[in-house]
């Protein structure tokens, strides 16, 4: 639906899950996707892999978005790679779920890093180089968790509401350069991040949504491509649901 020809979009966790399904959808409308990926070489080079000739486009870097050197490094190496960067894509993001009075310092903490500070180093690397084209697009993608909140997810949740605060403040900052800065803010997507939960508590979240379902990866990556296209070009500071009416 929408032309991405020539464009460098870098999609942070791009290789699995929902991150995996937005890659494939920039690929299919044409441009040159950078996904980041923390850990598995063999997902991430098995992926790249199935796409066949659409892989060709696709270009695999692995490093932590919530360390502040190696984000900085990642950007020294893509401006001397690539000449621009239209596209900037949070989609990194963990689960480690417990109720309040039991979560672990370190749980609290590692999603927190990933999550929101990860978001914003990298939209702080990506904002220099849209500034010189003057144009850019930045789609964090939150979750509805971050504002209804869910039991067991204090962490989560605190990381998604603060991914919306924070494009709410950075995107005053930078409109006037012709760079938005928005959310995309699902809600039960049926990928592995959800797979480890009970099939009960799985029935009881579906009979919250409206819909009756849990949505499809696909569905959040049209959102996603809307909001960074230019057809977007007077939306930003906003959060589009994707929730099946939550």
């Amino acid at each position: 639906m929408f032309d991405f020809e020539g464009q460098h979009v870098i999609v942070t966790g791009g290789t699995r899950g929902i991150g995996k399904g937005i890659t494939e959808a920039f690929l299919d409308a044409g441009a040159i996707v950078i996904a980041t990926y923390a850990s598995n070489d063999d997902a991430a080079f098995a992926f790249k892999d199935s796409l066949g000739e659409l892989g060709d486009n696709l270009h695999l870097r692995k490093f932590d978005v919530s360390s502040p050197s190696e984000v900085e490094d990642f950007f020294i190496d893509y401006e001397n790679t690539f000449d621009t960067l239209e596209v900037l894509v949070n989609n990194s993001g963990i689960r480690k779920d417990n109720i309040g009075m039991l979560m672990p310092e370190e749980d609290w903490q590692r999603v927190l890093d990933i999550n929101l500070s990860g978001s914003f180093y990298m939209t702080k690397g990506a904002l220099s180089l849209f500034m010189k084209g003057r144009y850019g697009r930045v789609i964090n993608m939150s979750s509805v968790g971050g504002n209804i909140g869910l039991p067991g997810q204090a962490n989560y949740a605190a990381s998604k509401a603060g991914q919306v605060a924070m494009s709410k403040s950075l995107s005053k900052e930078v409109g006037k350069k012709g760079i938005t800065i928005n959310n995309v803010c699902p809600g039960f997507i049926d990928t592995e991040l959800i797979g480890d939960l009970p099939e009960e508590q799985v029935k009881e979240y579906k009979k919250q949504v409206p819909l009756k379902r849990f949505g499809t990866v696909a569905e959040v990556a049209h959102a996603v491509l809307f909001l960074a296209s230019k057809e977007a070009s007077y939306i930003t500071g906003a959060s589009l649901e994707v929730t099946g009416g939550l």
